[in-house]
């Protein structure tokens, strides 16, 4: 009996790495073993199902790694599977053992997270970090394990008032100071330095010009929503004057890109962004001498230089910006594509544009968030913290 309860136990972690295979455009094949070995039936049919909801990769493989570490840690915490629905109790332990106080744990050993389950996390590949967790991975899974109870109809035990108190005290108590996705902003200075290693008439750098002045002067767009854009989001418009203040100005061009589905935003919303003067004549450029008319605009090259038909990776748009960095003398280690994104915001700022404006073209949906970048930079360009400079 034991042999044959072990061969349908195997038969069925063969069938939900199979399963897993027809996400293997959003999960990492890598882990898709360790992933069957841990997910149920159940879990695997609700990704399956957000995926053909047309949740945006990256949300996905969020969701999935999340459900996967929720998995490992209530294995090693309890001895048994991750229940549905989750109960308060659960989530308090999963609090209090990742966000816990270094100083405390020094006096008393039983404080946060026990060894043995460190350790064995540790060993199966699911816990990487020393120290308690970052308060935003944590709200993360929290949020994420919210939705997966949603999908499966389900109502979670830890959305009660008492729980989100002791969350909020949890991350108000926690001494881990945070840290942004990319350490330097890519503002106009920066930005420049790396267009400056694009060499003219080669087509890898005609594409990472092209990709560079696009992504920052469209409001610094998402490395996925880089990697995704098509031509068809792309309309050309009417040139406009190059100061907006004389109608008879000489005319740049203009072109829109709809932006469809952001992390924030679906399609439907009909949001689009403008690229004017040099990013444009960047952007045609590239279309016209890769020959590139329908399909994804940036697109994988080989060392040859051949344009391939696959667009390139979210991860692709990373490595380009630190290549870049590299060849123009900067640490690549400061600077990752999100640079982009929060360097339009300080840049924005430093040029005395004003948040709304600035926030239409970033798209962003919260003022606090964009204000952290802008207030940055106002900050940088102000008195107050110039008082004893000489």
């Amino acid at each position: 009996m034991r042999r044959l309860a072990t061969e349908r136990s195997s038969d069925q972690q063969l069938h939900r790495a199979n399963e897993l295979d027809a996400l293997t455009g959003i999960l990492p094949f890598e882990r898709r073993e360790a992933l069957a070995a841990l997910l149920t039936d159940e879990d695997v049919t609700t990704l399956k199902h957000l995926a053909e909801k047309g949740m945006g990769p990256h949300t996905l493989r969020a969701l999935a790694s999340d459900l996967g570490y929720l998995e490992a840690w209530t294995f090693a915490a309890t001895g048994l599977p991750l229940p549905w629905p989750a109960t308060e109790e659960l989530a308090l332990k999963f609090l209090a053992h990742h966000l816990w106080d270094p100083a405390e744990r020094e006096i008393n050993p039983g404080h946060g997270m026990p060894d043995a389950i460190a350790t064995q996390l540790k060993a199966s590949g699911y816990l990487r970090v020393k120290g308690p967790h970052a308060p935003a991975t944590v709200r993360r899974r929290f949020a994420n394990w919210a939705t997966l109870h949603r999908w499966r109809g389900l109502e979670p035990g830890f959305v009660t008032p008492a729980f989100k108190t002791a969350l909020r005290l949890a991350i108000r108590a926690n001494t881990r100071p945070s840290t942004r996705k990319s350490p330097r902003a890519v503002t106009r200075m920066v930005l420049n330095r790396l267009l400056a290693t694009c060499v003219p008439g080669r087509p890898v750098d005609q594409r990472d010009r092209a990709l560079l002045l696009t992504a920052f002067a469209s409001g610094g767009r998402r490395r996925s929503e880089v990697a995704t854009m098509r031509v068809d989001q792309i309309e050309t418009l009417p040139p406009v004057p190059v100061d907006p203040r004389d109608p008879h100005s000489a005319k740049i061009p203009c072109m829109a890109i709809r932006l469809g589905r952001t992390k924030r935003g679906n399609a439907d919303d009909g949001a689009r962004v403008l690229l004017i003067g040099r990013p444009a004549e960047a952007l045609a450029t590239w279309l016209a001498d890769a020959k590139i008319t329908s399909g994804a605009v940036f697109r994988s090259i080989d060392r040859w230089g051949r344009i391939s038909l696959a667009a390139i990776s979210g991860d692709a748009v990373n490595d380009i910006v630190k290549r870049r960095c590299t060849r123009a003398g900067l640490d690549p280690s400061l600077f990752s594509a999100h640079g982009l994104r929060s360097g339009y915001l300080t840049q924005a700022a430093r040029d005395g544009v004003s948040l709304p404006e600035a926030m239409q073209q970033s798209q962003h949906r919260s003022v606090q968030q964009a204000a952290t970048y802008y207030n940055d930079g106002e900050r940088q360009m102000g008195k107050a913290a110039r008082l004893a400079w000489r």
